[in-house]
C-alpha cells in the first residue's frame, strides 16, 4: 500500500472514532470544581462565546492549546491516546 493510501485509511479511521473535545474539557472543569464562566474570564471570552467553543466536537490546535494552558491540562493527549488505542486493535 502506498503512503497516500495509508494516510487515507488512517484519516477514515480517525473520523469514525471521533472524541468530543468540548465534553472532555467540561468534564475536567467539573472535576476541578471550575465553571465555564471561570474559563471564559481566564481566556478573555464571553460566557456565550466559551459555551459555543465547548459545544464543538473538535477545535483548532491553537484553541486547544490555549484551553490546555488555562486549565494546566494536556487535552491534545486525548487525541493521541484515542488514535493509538484504536490502531492497536
Amino acid at each position: 500500500m502506498r503512503k497516500w493510501d495509508d494516510k487515507k485509511n488512517n484519516l477514515r479511521f480517525f473520523m469514525k472514532n471521533k472524541i468530543h473535545l468540548g465534553q472532555i474539557i467540561c468534564t475536567i472543569l467539573e472535576k476541578e470544581g471550575r465553571k465555564k464562566v471561570w474559563l471564559a474570564k481566564k481566556m478573555n471570552y464571553s460566557l456565550s462565546g466559551m459555551c459555543k467553543i465547548l459545544k464543538r466536537e473538535s477545535m483548532d490546535s491553537d484553541m486547544l492549546m490555549k484551553i490546555s494552558h488555562a486549565l494546566k491540562h494536556n487535552f491534545a493527549q486525548y487525541l493521541s491516546d484515542s488514535y493509538y488505542a484504536d490502531n492497536e486493535k
